[in-house]
């Protein structure tokens, strides 16, 4: 598996977690994306960083509650959630750019999906 989503789990509206993505070091060149999907429907980006650091704009479902970091010592993208609210709860997924070195929005875009990691926010 080259990448794979960690941290999941049930927690109460307001409450907060952190995901994290562990990654093959054949992949730390590419942008790395945080996805989510609730059964039914498309996946949604939610988050994004390039390997050099830099952050796309958040979905706007998720600004200002979600932060996306990435510690390339341990080839690991982190997906801090704050302020969880029940809309919230999904499947979440990590992803690599399958080229390029910027991030993009559609799920096309990228390949190497890890096994989600499930969220499910109580109210």
């Amino acid at each position: 598996v080259q990448l794979q989503a960690f941290g999941g789990g049930l927690v109460q509206s307001g409450g907060s977690l952190r995901l994290s993505c562990e990654f093959q070091d054949s992949l730390r060149s590419y942008p790395i994306a945080w996805f989510r999907q609730v059964s039914g429907k498309e996946r949604e980006r939610v988050a994004c960083i390039t390997n050099a650091g830099q952050i796309a704009p958040y979905g706007p479902s998720v600004k200002g509650r979600f932060t996306i970091s990435r510690d390339s010592t341990k080839n690991t993208v982190y997906l801090q959630m704050n302020d969880l609210k029940p809309e919230d709860t999904a499947v979440y997924y990590c992803a690599r750019r399958r080229s390029g070195y910027l991030c993009a929005y559609e799920p096309s875009a990228h390949t190497s999906w890890g096994r989600g990691t499930q969220v499910t926010v109580s109210s």
